[in-house]
């Protein structure tokens, strides 16, 4: 079953470490089977949505996705962002 990795960032604190974390990150992701559908700032919100960045990759299994968190790649890319963003990621199942 195809499932959807979503960041959702509330606060960027440090940009240099974005920064660094995204030039780890996109690799690593994608290096184990992620796929990125969306990311950036929304065009539009409703509905007491707030403006923050979202990033949205797609993987072919809750496995894959899991695995692609807990890689070495992914863990050098959560060292190098370290405390720069206040975020939360959620796994949700495709339809």
């Amino acid at each position: 079953m195809t499932v959807y990795w979503v960041s959702i960032y509330q606060e960027i604190r440090d940009e240099q470490k974005m920064a660094a974390y995204a030039a780890l990150a996109g690799p690593a992701l994608t290096s184990a089977g992620g796929r990125v559908i969306a990311r950036d700032l929304p065009e539009k919100v409703y509905e007491g949505g707030l403006n923050q960045r979202v990033v949205i990759i797609e993987f072919d299994s809750l496995e894959a996705a899991t695995a692609a968190y807990d890689s070495p790649a992914y863990r050098e890319a959560l060292a190098a962002l370290g405390n720069g963003v206040r975020r939360e990621i959620r796994i949700i199942p495709g339809v």
